[in-house]
């Protein structure tokens, strides 16, 4: 409490907490805002319907903070922006141009950071338009969900949609200049952080109706405590190859001789294997809700049901295989290699070049195997404790999956900054005994 005192005694540090809160307030207002020409009742009832809170539109609902399912101004999210951000960092891996363009320090990353934008914009657009098809063609208990449908009603949800859209990556951008932490985690975070409120009251009414015990509550809560345990130490897991620089003089100056390590995480993709994972595995529940009276999506549907072991097993298998997928793109040994050869640092007892690539590789494969297993136990967590301890879906998201190791990643990262400033004006951080808050990779 001390540490969380004098993060209000820096002048700068107070006004950059206030400044974010300030946004997310602003974020917040926009998410009740809806889009003109919605049924709002007809929309919910759809939603209820469609989804039971598992499908791909609740999913894409998650990284919305529920406004898709409100079909507010910020109905998109910041989706379009994480998309475009994927899509170009997948090119940086197989286009030389963009190649060239992560390799130019400051001005490179200035120039992807403007091609992100312009993706952002365009997916918007598109999806905006994908949205308003969409809610035009469904009907719930005889209600249109859209009064006027036409080109009126999509032009208008283009407009509303993308510069909705546009307002949210400025926001989050704002943060990240001006205020603490990462602004496009932080307006995920609290979108999914918003929901945690109602699902703590539908456990209270459940224990208030007598549905379940209170010891049994209790369990679940210490439950919950190591499911986050777990996941901080997977998130901050690293393996520490040492790193040895030889001295070089350049003019009357010597430079190296130090000794340092590259931290390796235990899980370098973050959550996006999960993301990839999860989308693959909600398309034929969500193709269903678009071909009720198929015969063949019925049987793929049941083959697919959540509560399957089959759907476990396959989920989980898809996340190992995105884990190394996306380890490979976001991690290029022979690049960090290339660039210790560069500046005289070698690894003690592995030849400098390809050799320390290599290296750098193996241990790298063998420390994915374990993380990757983890993250697939994580995610597939809370569908066993709806399925053996009868919990609501909306509570049981907080026990593993996309929710808790973005909560965690980004709350992680955000203690690690805060604590930054503390240390670089002489106070004590958050962690006294132990070592430094470690971050995480960022959106």
């Amino acid at each position: 409490m001390r540490s969380f005192q004098s993060v209000f005694k820096i002048p700068e540090l107070k006004q950059r907490i206030i400044f974010t809160l300030l946004i997310l307030v602003v974020y917040r207002i926009g998410g009740h805002i809806p889009i003109p020409g919605i049924n709002g009742q007809a929309l919910v009832e759809f939603f209820e319907q469609a989804t039971q809170g598992r499908g791909l539109l609740s999913f894409y609902d998650l990284f919305a903070g529920g406004n898709f399912r409100r079909a507010t101004v910020f109905a998109l999210g910041i989706m379009p922006y994480i998309s475009a951000s994927i899509i170009i960092q997948l090119l940086g891996a197989v286009v030389p141009y963009f190649q060239k363009l992560q390799k130019e320090g400051e001005e490179g990353r200035k120039k992807i950071t403007q091609y992100t934008r312009y993706g952002t914009v365009l997916i918007s657009v598109m999806q905006a338009y994908g949205v308003s098809i969409f809610l035009e063609s469904q009907t719930t208990a005889n209600l249109q969900i859209v009064l006027n449908p036409g080109w009126s009603f999509r032009l208008l949800t283009m407009i509303t949609l993308g510069a909705g859209t546009i307002l949210i990556m400025w926001l989050g951008e704002q943060i990240t200049e001006r205020g603490i932490g990462n602004g496009i985690s932080l307006i995920i975070f609290i979108g999914i952080i918003a929901t945690f409120p109602n699902a703590v009251l539908d456990e209270y009414q459940q224990i208030s109706a007598g549905n379940r015990a209170l010891l049994t509550e209790v369990f679940l809560l210490g439950l919950m405590v190591l499911t986050i345990a777990a996941v901080v130490a997977l998130t901050q897991g690293t393996r520490k190859i040492p790193v040895q620089y030889a001295k070089r003089v350049v003019g009357r100056k010597v430079y190296g001789g130090q000794s340092t390590h590259i931290p390796l995480r235990v899980n370098t993709a973050g959550v996006m294997p999960i993301i990839f994972a999860q989308s693959i595995m909600f398309v034929p529940q969500t193709a269903l809700t678009f071909f009720p009276n198929s015969e063949l999506m019925n049987s793929i549907a049941r083959f697919f049901d959540f509560q399957s072991i089959g759907y476990w097993i396959i989920y989980g298998i898809l996340i190992i295989f995105f884990t190394y997928f996306y380890t490979a793109i976001a991690f290029n040994p022979v690049d960090v290699a290339d660039n210790m050869k560069k500046y005289g640092g070698f690894i003690p007892g592995v030849r400098p070049g390809k050799r320390t690539a290599e290296f750098i590789d193996n241990i790298l494969t063998r420390i994915t195997l374990p993380g990757s297993i983890c993250l697939a136990v994580i995610a597939v967590f809370p569908y066993i404790i709806t399925r053996f301890v009868n919990v609501g879906f909306n509570f049981a998201s907080f026990y593993g999956g996309t929710s808790l190791l973005i909560i965690v990643g980004v709350a992680l990262d955000t203690l690690q900054q805060l604590e930054s400033h503390l240390l670089m004006r002489h106070y004590d951080g958050f962690m006294k005994g132990g070592g430094k808050i470690k971050g995480r990779r960022r959106f």
